[in-house]
């Protein structure tokens, strides 16, 4: 008996389209009437969703046991791997022992509730030179779905894929910048992330109707070569994310009155919404940083760190950085170990969705703008190699 078989998955269930985690304050509009309740309006409409905020800590049996139990039947969780594992350990297992240990005794819950989609792994942007992905592989639990994400085109070979399928780990297909669209089956399930097509950062980006209609066809065929297909937008700005999730569902024949409905309210709110700005990578390039600040912060917050009064703002320029308060609360940035800390509680709801809060937007309005535009050039187009902290 297959692991699919053995968790009942019915054959309509067997794509499961959502999106890159579903915590996200400027989904309210687009997509949430409020931000109350986010993931169980999530779950109306989605069945599966990955889960983001693992990736930047070992989070506790507690929190995946209230997951679990908060969503409705036959839900999918796909989690990401603990990035001391994967980024700082370099996927070394001895090395990495205590982490790895640590991360599958927390997600153990979801397995016992027939809840876990499956472990991404996602490898830092080395060359495979770099990281023992084979000893890596081979110190992995059995039982559970792994998937494995590339970052560097030198991965993309022939017996790199022949190992993959040794140890049955499906390769993450992948739309975006960097890697080609390759659609390889390495495993019993697929696992696809739509990043997005844009720049600084990728992930601010809308998929059209015509550029998601190939990528539908693709997951019908996968469907047809492997037991489960799990697909995730990972485009979150502004409700992308969501509303590009519902049109694959319904590109795939699968949507029902809810999504279409949903959709329907979606399409009217961009129809109707300003449009995204255009070139916010040239503005960035001519020194006019707002776009990108927009597209990190978000519109409202945005705004918010307008209205901050200048004399709240005071900074020092360090041979690493920034040192500095906005209204009394600390920020840090750090470019050598790219790292930004602050201290107040919007800054630490944000460490999943990688958005700035209203003091981060200040603050970098208010330096120089050659300054600005430099680490906003770096924090944009290597948004998960920074660290969030707080």
């Amino acid at each position: 008996m297959s692991l699919d078989e053995f968790l009942g998955l019915a054959p309509r269930s067997r794509i499961r389209i959502g999106t890159s985690g579903w915590d996200y304050d400027d989904w309210v509009g687009p997509f949430y009437e409020s931000d109350r309740g986010m993931f169980s309006s999530y779950a109306r409409l989605f069945d599966t969703v990955e889960v983001n905020s693992s990736f930047y800590s070992l989070l506790s049996e507690g929190f995946y046991e209230g997951l679990a139990r908060t969503a409705p039947p036959g839900f999918l969780f796909s989690v990401k791997m603990y990035r001391g594992i994967t980024h700082k350990r370099l996927l070394n297992p001895k090395l990495a022992e205590p982490e790895l240990e640590a991360f599958f005794s927390s997600i153990r819950p979801l397995q016992r509730h027939g809840k876990l989609g499956a472990v991404l792994v996602q490898l830092p942007p080395r060359g495979r030179g770099e990281v023992p992905l084979e000893g890596f592989l081979a110190a992995l639990p059995r039982g559970v779905r792994v998937a494995v994400e590339f970052r560097d085109p030198s991965w993309l070979a022939g017996d790199v894929l022949s190992l993959l399928r040794r140890y049955e780990v499906a390769y993450v297909v992948v739309d975006e910048p960097l890697l080609p669209p390759v659609v390889e089956v390495t495993a019993g399930f697929a696992y696809i992330r739509w990043h997005g097509r844009g720049e600084r950062p990728w992930y601010y980006y809308h998929y059209s109707i015509e550029e998601l209609k190939p990528w539908a066809q693709r997951v019908r065929e996968l469907a047809d070569e492997v037991g489960l297909v799990l697909g995730y937008f990972n485009n979150h700005f502004r409700g992308f994310a969501p509303h590009n999730a519902l049109q694959m569902l319904a590109l795939l024949g699968l949507a029902e009155r809810r999504h279409l409905e949903a959709l329907a309210r979606m399409d009217r709110y961009f129809s109707s919404a300003p449009a995204v700005a255009a070139g916010a990578l040239e503005e960035l390039r001519e020194g006019r940083i707002e776009g990108v600040l927009k597209a990190l912060a978000g519109e409202r917050r945005f705004q918010r760190g307008l209205e901050i009064p200048d004399s709240e703002v005071s900074y020092t320029v360090t041979d690493r950085g920034l040192a500095a308060r906005v209204r009394g609360y600390r920020v840090e940035v750090d470019r050598a170990e790219r790292r930004i800390f602050h201290d107040c509680e919007d800054w630490r709801k944000s460490a999943e969705s990688r958005r700035f809060c209203k003091h981060l937007v200040k603050l970098f309005l208010s330096i120089p703008r050659e300054l600005a535009r430099d680490l906003l050039a770096d924090i944009a187009s290597s948004l998960e190699e920074w660290e969030w902290s707080g």
